[in-house]
């Protein structure tokens, strides 16, 4: 088991050293449709023998449910323990302890040789940090596309309330990574909308920190170009395909455009946060979740999507927020205050929400001093342009979005 926490920076980019480029990724990514059916095949590839599964009640008699018949039929042993809802320290020092009761009843040939974490980014994130515990390699099984936290070996914590309260860093990204779109395009809607809200921060973020010699991507070296492309190519899938990929996930289908939207929000993003870096985007999401009206109703990926507005809003690059703002009012994401429920006039929430993204360290990626105050004006100015849009394109899309979950 494992109780010291790792930090990567001194390990890529020590002080008084050359700042190198580094690129992070899973050694391993399925996706496709029925994929979580062979699931035992890929554990068995990896040499498992026995192996924890966490997932939430509801995800053990569903999608954690077709994973432990496909173990079992590799003749792969499993144990279950529950995620409870929140990747916070007391849930995963709950996790890992219910973990090593069981096997402490068990033989040292019975102990597990890897966790497999069934579920969308908070179940993937705690399966993170109970796998480095516990002394073995994480398997990641999306069932959401909702967010690119599956592929990166970092996992954002919370508070039991949900407010962000830091993250946690490993030295191995997960082994395997496995995301059936089958069981994606029968989620709802909003999910894989918001993952693109999240995924379309990958390249803007990326972006600041290759033109920015002095930025540093979430290990603290240099963005690689491969990561920057790869976060590019991300927002040129979701530009492409992302209205297509949403009708398919209404009509409960897989599609071209849906694997693309899927792989873009799930591989694309996960490797280009990571690698080419993050800046702004983050921080606002990260803010906003102090506000419990917004966290305890709205989705990771939602806040990340305003947290591009504003950002974009922060560079002074009307064009582009002009542009994302009008996608994403076409496929249902947020784009105002108002459809987060908030207020320009409400002076103390988006002060808790400025402050808040001042204390996320890497919007000073940015090539400029960045304030509370310049957070402030960015977030109204985002949000008459989202109004303006709004006005122009309609909210119905985002409406029928919101009520799909």
């Amino acid at each position: 088991m494992s109780s010291q926490a790792f930090f990567p920076q001194p390990v890529y980019a020590p002080t008084n050293a050359t700042v190198p480029r580094v690129l992070l990724a899973p050694p391993k990514y399925v996706q496709g449709p029925g994929v979580l059916a062979q699931s035992g095949r890929y554990c068995s590839m990896l040499g498992y023998a026995r192996v924890g599964i966490l997932a939430s009640a509801r995800g053990h008699s569903a999608e954690a449910g077709q994973v432990f018949a496909a173990l079992k039929a590799a003749d792969i042993d499993s144990v279950a323990v529950v995620f409870g809802g929140e990747c916070s320290k007391q849930e995963i020092d709950g996790a890992v302890a219910a973990l090593t009761e069981q096997q402490a009843e068990q033989k040292a040939e019975q102990q597990i040789d890897a966790l497999l974490a069934v579920g969308g980014g908070k179940c993937v994130d705690a399966g993170k940090c109970v796998a480095y515990r516990l002394g073995v390699p994480i398997v990641i099984i999306h069932t959401l596309a909702s967010n690119d936290a599956p592929c990166s070996a970092v996992a954002v914590l919370y508070t039991p309330d949900g407010v962000v309260n830091g993250a946690e860093f490993f030295p191995h990204n997960p082994a395997l990574v496995v995301v059936d779109t089958k069981v994606v395009a029968n989620a709802s809607e909003r999910y894989l909308v918001a993952g693109m809200g999240d995924a379309m921060a990958t390249w803007f973020e990326a972006k600041v920190c290759l033109d920015n010699p002095q930025a540093r991507n979430v290990v603290g070296s240099r963005p690689t170009l491969a990561a920057c492309a790869i976060g590019e190519a991300c927002a040129a899938t979701l530009f492409a395909d992302g209205e297509a990929a949403a009708l398919a996930v209404r009509e409960k289908r897989v599609d071209d455009a849906l694997e693309r939207v899927v792989e873009a929000n799930t591989l694309l993003s996960g490797i280009g946060f990571e690698s080419g870096g993050l800046a702004a985007a983050h921080g606002l999401a990260e803010g906003y979740t102090a506000l419990p009206e917004v966290e305890h109703n709205f989705l990771h990926g939602e806040m990340v999507g305003m947290g591009v507005l504003t950002q974009l809003a922060l560079q002074g690059d009307t064009g582009q927020a002009r542009k994302v703002s009008e996608f994403f009012a076409r496929i249902g994401l947020p784009i105002h205050l108002g459809q987060l429920g908030l207020s320009a006039n409400d002076e103390d929430a988006l002060g808790r929400v400025a402050q808040g993204a001042m204390g996320f360290a890497p919007i000073h990626n940015l090539p400029f001093t960045v304030t509370a105050e310049k957070v402030y004006q960015a977030i109204l100015e985002a949000d008459a342009l989202g109004q303006a849009v709004a006005a122009d394109v309609g909210d119905s899309t985002y409406q029928r979005v919101q009520a799909s979950a």
